[in-house]
């Protein structure tokens, strides 16, 4: 592949585009009495988007309210989602409180059945999912039984582990690394030792490359071969809106950035361009610091949805 430096046609086959393939949720800020659109796979679309590449999401909306602002919203961006499909049903919604800038989540609504439910692909929707460079998924989109057709068909996949035991499990890594050219692994909470370690199980299991973001003490990426590291470029005390996507933006850099160095299933990372993407992935993630919520677009949540509860979960 060529660097490219603007938009290019999802229907150019070496076109550097990025297709978010999984979950979309609604955000509600408790504190701020605000939802905003959000979601792993939708906002690293949007961040790509920003960043120079064509990007679409595939997946699920519900027909309820909630799921027409989502849908709209991220069309808004510039984001395709005339691939994405719409069914009966309520919207899900994590809820969640900023405290001294960092969200802190409170709870998780997962919404109707039906919407909830992982989109399976089809002939048509696998061919319009391989005609992208890089296809991002997550452990909450529930599309691990899709990932080996999908690598089959050739667009490079990354998948996001969260920061959950469950999806750290042998078994786990065991059925999805092999299918992943690219695992983000949220490690705020394990120290530097630990999470080299991970990082070197992810790829020993099967992923091309293992990239972990650790807040304030920077991120390690690792590809069996070379490891490299980038500290933390922390904003300002008091400057900042909130850390909401700041792990998907970091992502969305660090992949932006490789593409455009080059990386395809044939051709690998050179070390000098795995810490290239490193620095790009940081300063994403500190320019997402000061956007309110994933992308902003916010609007008043409902009168008497100020609380949550449920599982907590990790952006």
């Amino acid at each position: 592949m060529t660097a490219q430096t603007t938009p290019t046609s999802p229907s150019t086959p070496d076109a550097l585009n990025v297709l978010g393939f999984g979950d979309s949720t609604i955000d509600r800020f408790v504190d701020r009495g605000t939802d905003y659109p959000g979601g792993n796979c939708v906002n690293v679309a949007v961040y790509a988007r920003r960043l120079g590449l064509d990007a679409a999401h595939l997946g699920v909306f519900g027909d309820d309210d909630l799921g027409t602002y989502l849908r709209t919203a991220v069309a808004a961006q510039g984001v395709t989602v005339d691939h994405s499909v719409v069914r009966p049903g309520a919207t899900s919604v994590s809820t969640l409180h900023v405290r001294d800038g960092d969200r802190e989540f409170l709870g998780y609504d997962p919404g109707g059945d039906a919407v909830g439910a992982p989109l399976a692909l089809d002939p048509a929707l696998l061919a319009y999912a391989a005609s992208f460079a890089l296809v991002r998924s997550s452990v909450y989109s529930h599309t691990e039984a899709e990932l080996p057709r999908l690598a089959a068909a050739e667009p490079l996949i990354s998948f996001d582990f969260s920061d959950e035991d469950e999806y750290r499990a042998p078994a786990y890594l065991d059925r999805v690394c092999p299918h992943v050219d690219l695992a983000l692994l949220s490690c705020s909470h394990l120290d530097e030792g630990a999470t080299r370690a991970l990082l070197a199980e992810t790829v020993r299991r099967g992923a091309g490359i293992a990239l972990a973001t650790r807040g304030l003490d920077g991120a390690i990426a690792h590809d069996g071969r070379t490891t490299a590291t980038a500290p933390a470029r922390p904003a300002a005390p008091g400057t900042m809106s909130d850390t909401m996507g700041c792990g998907d933006a970091f992502l969305a850099g660090f992949a932006v950035s490789l593409l455009r160095d080059g990386w395809s299933r044939r051709a690998a990372p050179s070390p000098d361009a795995l810490e290239r993407a490193l620095r790009q992935g940081s300063r994403a993630a500190y320019q997402q610091c000061f956007v309110e919520a994933a992308f902003g677009c916010g609007r008043p949540a409902p009168a008497g949805t100020r609380s949550g509860s449920g599982r907590e979960s990790s952006v």
